[in-house]
């Protein structure tokens, strides 16, 4: 999709925990909490509170208010998307909530885009979240359980990013957005989902690069989601399968947010990846002059406690939106 009337980012806001504040980027986050519960009950209210404080703070950035948006998008990975239904209840705007797993908010940027594009909205607030103790309670084993990760696991992002989409303004912009198709090449290891979403991942660039026409260096940082360093990997061996060689432009957010000596193996993961280094990290990046086009592909493993105690293999999906600085140039 190539958005004629490109919809501008008028402001982006992120909050993360205390593990994302004490990695590289900490200090590119507007809020680092102290704790996990962040003075709540548990940690899934803990996440519904940062999520709403995420929005409200993007929101504010944009000198709008909750009567100025037209929609919110917004999605999680909790359970029925609880944390985005419940920070809609507090918001009351007109509410999709959105499941692309860990791919969410790429999804959501470029279905806020499709609106905006067409001439359905003027604003859109979009976002995603997630927190480590309720990704772990769901997904794996509950953290108080100690049980020993794999190597290639992946450290679940707690915290949540949110970006302000207008018809006009001042801003980077959307230009384009390739959606990706379900991909599953059989990876059944749920301590390995950086491996299950490279295939997704690398065949929604390769479409990308094809439909517009460009090579890999027409983007100053091309990253994906949470693939972490073993999905990395594989993503630049498929697309040399293509001959398609990925230069070091290419990164990914679940290496970006985390240091190696912060223990977290293989890297981050969850909804909040790829948000809050796009909203901390890359927007800051641009509106700084040091990268003017960005191709974010938000990954996600489709999988659930069910299917996985089923035997079911893992499906990844991605989806790619690209952002040029308003100035042009590489």
């Amino acid at each position: 999709m190539a958005f004629q009337q490109a919809p501008v980012i008028l402001s982006h806001a992120s909050i993360v925990g205390p593990k994302e504040g004490e990695g590289p980027l900490g200090d590119v986050f507007d809020k680092v909490l102290e704790d996990m519960y962040y003075e709540e009950s548990t940690w899934e209210k803990a996440e519904q509170k940062i999520f709403l404080e995420t929005m409200k703070l993007a929101l504010a950035k944009a000198q709008l208010t909750t009567d100025d948006m037209d929609y919110l998008l917004a999605g999680d990975l909790t359970n029925q998307i609880i944390t985005a239904n419940f920070t809609a209840r507090s918001l009351a705007i007109p509410f999709i909530g959105l499941y692309g797993a860990c791919s969410t908010m790429y999804e959501s940027l470029a279905l806020g885009s499709m609106l905006i594009d067409g001439g359905y909205a003027k604003y859109v607030l979009v976002g995603a979240s997630s927190h480590f103790a309720t990704a772990e309670r769901q997904f794996r084993f509950p953290t108080e359980q100690g049980v020993q990760r794999a190597m290639s696991a992946q450290r679940t992002v707690t915290g949540a990013g949110a970006i302000v989409l207008g018809a006009q303004g001042e801003g980077p912009r959307i230009t384009h957005a390739t959606i990706g198709k379900v991909i599953d090449f059989g990876q059944g290891d749920a301590s390995d989902m950086g491996s299950a979403m490279a295939p997704a991942a690398a065949d929604t660039f390769l479409r990308h690069l094809q439909d517009r026409k460009i090579s890999p260096d027409f983007y100053s940082i091309i990253a994906t989601g949470d693939l972490g360093k073993y999905g990395r990997q594989l993503v630049v061996k498929l697309c040399e399968q293509q001959e398609v060689f990925l230069t070091q432009s290419y990164t990914d957010c679940g290496i970006l947010i985390f240091d190696e000596s912060q223990d977290t193996h293989a890297g981050g993961s969850g909804c909040g990846c790829s948000a809050v280094v796009t909203c901390g990290h890359l927007l800051r990046e641009m509106e700084q002059g040091r990268l003017t086009r960005i191709l974010g592909i938000g990954t996600g493993a489709l999988l659930s406690p069910c299917s996985s105690q089923q035997g079911e293999t893992i499906p990844g999906i991605a989806h790619a939106v690209a952002i040029e600085a308003s100035g042009g140039g590489r």
